[in-house]
């Protein structure tokens, strides 16, 4: 996520974005919640929802902590992994899309 995007969940504690796919969208969102240890997540109606604990919130949007992962059981002994992170500058070697509201590379220098 965009340094603006980690600022506005911090702030407000939810944060959401849609991708369109013609007539069709797929939205996703991150919404911080009072309890637990760590990520889960739900989804319903073509939304994706990320829980993040306000623990793990808090420590995120106010620390260099890059970010947090967790793998989450969804049934039939199946799991799916959940990834909250921040996004850098330079990491793919691509200067395709806007990168300037990005976090700077801790290594690498544009």
């Amino acid at each position: 996520m965009s340094r603006p995007e980690v600022d506005r969940f911090g702030k407000e504690g939810y944060l959401e974005e849609k991708t369109e796919f013609g007539s069709a969208s797929f939205v996703y969102a991150l919404q911080s919640k009072k309890d637990g240890d760590g990520l889960s997540a739900s989804y319903e109606a073509n939304k994706m929802i990320m829980f993040v604990p306000e623990q793990i919130q808090q420590e995120w949007v106010t620390t260099e902590k890059v970010g947090y992962d967790a793998t989450m059981p969804i049934g039939n002994g199946k799991t799916t992994y959940l990834l909250l992170e921040k996004d850098f500058k330079c990491v793919d070697g691509e200067h395709i899309e806007d990168q300037s509201d990005n976090y700077e590379h801790p290594t690498k220098t544009c």
